[in-house]
This record gives C-alpha cells, sequence and structure tokens, in this order.
C-alpha cells in the first residue's frame, strides 16, 4: 500500500472511532481566509456564557451573563488559528502600541444569521466581512464579524461598511461591557474597526500562529506515524 493510501486510511479510521476536537481536529476550510469553518460557543439567547475548555474539547459553562445584555450574534472561533506572535504583532502595528500579546485562544468570531440557531456546540461555514480590533490588557482579543454562507438576509454583505445601522455600536457595546464586574473598571478598548481585507489578514496570521504553537495540522498523520512507529514501513514501501 502506498504512503498517501495508509495516510488516508489511517485518518479514515480515527475519525470513525474518535470525535474531532473542535480546536484542533476540525479544518479550517479550503477557501480560508475568505470562507472558514466556525464552531459556535453562545447563541444570542444564552444567559449563560459558554466556552470551549481546551483540553477536553467539550463546552463548558464559564459564568452566567453578568447583565441584561446578550450576545449580538452567533459567537465562536475559527479551528485551527491562535493568537500569538504575529497576530499581537499586527494590532501592535496599528494602533501604535509598543508591544501587544496574543491573547493564547483561537481566534474569536461573530456570525450574522437571520434565522436564530437554538444552540451552541454546532459548526458552519461564515465569510468574514470585518472585525473589531480589541485589545483586553495588553492583549490582542480580536473579533471578527462575518455572515452565515448563503444567508438569505445577510449572505449578500461583503463589508462591515454594509451592515445595517447600529449593529456595529451593539457589538461594540457587548464587547466593552460583557466582562466588566459591579465597581470594577476593566482594561479593555476597541481602537479600530476593520474591512474584510484586514478580516483577512487576521485569519493568516492567526494560521501561522497556529502551525508556530502546535504544528501544521497537514503534518499531523505523519507525526502520528511516526509516534507509532509506522513512519519507517511507509516510507519503504
Amino acid at each position: 500500500m502506498s504512503a498517501p493510501k495508509d495516510k488516508e486510511t489511517l485518518e479514515r479510521l480515527l475519525s470513525m472511532r474518535f470525535a474531532a476536537h473542535p480546536w484542533h481536529g476540525v479544518s479550517i476550510g479550503d477557501r480560508a481566509p475568505e470562507e472558514v469553518t466556525v464552531y459556535v460557543e453562545i447563541v444570542p439567547t444564552d444567559a449563560i456564557k459558554y466556552e470551549l475548555d481546551k483540553g477536553s474539547g467539550h463546552l463548558r459553562i464559564d459564568r452566567p451573563q453578568l447583565y441584561s445584555s446578550f450576545s449580538p450574534s452567533l459567537y465562536g472561533f475559527i479551528p485551527q488559528t491562535y493568537c500569538g506572535v504575529l497576530v499581537g504583532q499586527r494590532c501592535a502595528e496599528r494602533t501604535g502600541r509598543a508591544h501587544v500579546d496574543g491573547d493564547g485562544d483561537p481566534m474569536d468570531i461573530c456570525v450574522l444569521s437571520e434565522r436564530d440557531v437554538s444552540h451552541s456546540g454546532v459548526l458552519l461555514r461564515a465569510r468574514p466581512i470585518g472585525g473589531l480590533r480589541m485589545i483586553d490588557g495588553n492583549q490582542a482579543d480580536d473579533k471578527l464579524i462575518a455572515v452565515l454562507v448563503s444567508d438569505t438576509a445577510y449572505g449578500h454583505l461583503h463589508d462591515v461598511t454594509e451592515l445595517p445601522p447600529g449593529m456595529l455600536d451593539r457589538f461594540r457595546h457587548y464587547f466593552l461591557t460583557y466582562k466588566q464586574m459591579p465597581g470594577e473598571k476593566r482594561p479593555v478598548e476597541i481602537p479600530e474597526v476593520y474591512d474584510q481585507a484586514e478580516a483577512q489578514e487576521m485569519v493568516r496570521r492567526s494560521q501561522a500562529d497556529y502551525a508556530e504553537q502546535f504544528g501544521h495540522p497537514s503534518e499531523r498523520v505523519k507525526m502520528l506515524l511516526s509516534l507509532l512507529g509506522l513512519d519507517d514501513r511507509v516510507r519503504e514501501r
């Protein structure tokens, strides 16, 4: 059996035996950065903030939503992305800061959809159209804004400037306040709203940061074969 066939067989068997980790095991998609896979953590009706447990890949309860404001859209992250050095550097360049770190999480993304999605923990395809350059403390915590692919009401949008009036203000207000505790002044700011081209650049940077932090996804099977001691046998064939 050829090496490519061995790899395909191993991938198929693993996918049949184990559920893919939403962050590491789900592909960002072949059309990134124009279109990306999104894992949904929160829907607009959630009164509880859910987030991915990075170790297990399951959703866990982070905390009840502190106030009456709810997420203005579907909210989650892009698999196989990471906010590291390159994401932080871009934030520093665009805001004139001396140094900004990435927050060490996958790239966050908000997805607009006309139809209600009743629960989280689902995957969808979205097209980034812009984003909020958010800084939490001294860490880049970008929030990309996207539309659900083929959505009737929002699917035709290609840039944040095309959003309905007030929508950007709603995003700004939510992300500037959703972590605040009574009497606390948290150093969160949004110094920039950027367009589709910059959103795609942030996807590319977060992909590169992910490859640097965890290795390129395409090398996973090769690494596994090596750990199993099968790589030499594959090369001999």
